[in-house]
Order: C-alpha cells, then sequence, then structure tokens
C-alpha cells in the first residue's frame, strides 16, 4: 500500500481543533493518511489585518517563513496522494507551498482568501465558501472557481467560519460539508 498524507494549514485564529479542520483531519486519517499539521504565529489577530493588504502580505510572509523548514524537509515524492487541507490564510499559504514545492496536491479549500486563488491550480480540489463570508466575496470566488474549474460549495447565510446564527443549522451544515469532505478524500 502506497503512503498517504493530509497537510492542514489552520487560519489566524482557527486552529485544527475546530470543527472544519478537526473533521476533516479525523476523516483523513480513518482513511489512511499520515497527518501533517504546521503552525504560525502572528503578532497581531485577524480582524487587525482586514482590508490592509501590507499586513495581509506580512502575515502571509511571516507565516512562510515559520513553516518552511517543515515543509521543505518532506518527500511529498514518497506519497501516492497528498491532500492540503487549508482555512483562510491556511488555504493561501497550502497553493503557495503546492506551488513552490511542486507537490500537485488535492486541495480541500475552506473559506479562501481571495490571494489563494493567485496560485491554487486548476481543476485541484474543492472549495468551501459562506454566502456572508467578510473576507471573500462570493462573486470573487464563483468567478475564480469557474476560471479554475474548481467545485464550489456555498453555504447560505455563513460566515467566514461557515457558520451562521443557528447552532442547529450550523450542525446540518457541518454534516453536508463532512460528507463531501469524506467524498473528495476517498476520491
Amino acid at each position: 500500500m502506497r503512503k498517504k498524507v493530509a497537510v492542514i494549514f489552520p487560519g489566524m485564529g482557527y486552529h485544527s481543533d475546530k470543527p472544519l479542520l478537526y473533521f476533516s483531519k479525523r476523516i483523513a486519517v480513518e482513511n489512511g493518511y499520515e497527518i501533517v499539521e504546521v503552525n504560525y504565529e502572528f503578532p497581531y489577530k485577524a480582524r487587525e489585518i482586514m482590508n490592509d493588504k501590507v499586513r495581509m502580505k506580512e502575515a502571509f510572509e511571516i507565516a512562510v517563513d515559520q513553516i518552511n523548514d517543515r515543509l521543505g524537509k518532506i518527500d511529498f515524492g514518497e506519497y501516492s496522494d497528498v491532500v492540503f487541507i487549508g482555512k483562510s490564510i491556511g488555504t493561501a499559504l497550502a497553493a503557495y507551498f503546492d506551488s513552490r514545492l511542486g507537490v500537485n496536491a488535492r486541495n480541500l479549500v475552506f473559506t479562501p482568501v481571495p490571494q489563494t486563488f493567485d496560485r491554487l491550480a486548476p481543476k485541484s480540489g474543492i472549495v468551501f465558501h459562506g454566502l456572508d463570508d467578510p473576507w471573500c466575496s462570493t462573486d470573487v470566488a464563483q468567478a475564480k472557481c469557474d476560471e479554475l474549474e474548481l467545485e464550489l460549495y456555498k453555504v447560505d447565510k455563513a460566515n467566514h467560519s461557515l457558520e451562521t446564527d443557528s447552532a442547529a443549522a450550523d450542525i446540518c451544515n457541518l454534516k453536508g460539508i463532512m460528507e463531501k469532505v469524506e467524498s473528495f478524500i476517498k476520491a
């Protein structure tokens, strides 16, 4: 049996113990994937960089510096399947490292920032987007997914964490999201 790996790229305030990443990680493990988690720390909170292109670029560069060594030591050629699972800024980092390291990963993209689409490979995965996400407009997500031939899964009334104002709705939405994740991982 060939080895498979899933690399987790969290968001600034959305770590791998939160629902989208936690359950995606569990599904990957259940399907025989080794898990690699990258972590990064920032000198400020996500809301402090929203709509500030200079600080957003700085946050990205800080994260790249912090995870460069970790990913550079992995021989992705040893794996028959590589899945990058990213959330928010983690989606941009996943796309960046996929391109830079020539991994050719399959991508689970949770609530991308617009910059994610600058490096995301065509036909490389599925994008999950909340229709009320203030970080990336639905028009941008739809246009870029169409252009790159990526499946786009939209969640009505959901924010940047794919959550609404109803816990019951969130649980129902999470079930649908994780069914899509499981189908993607098993493919």
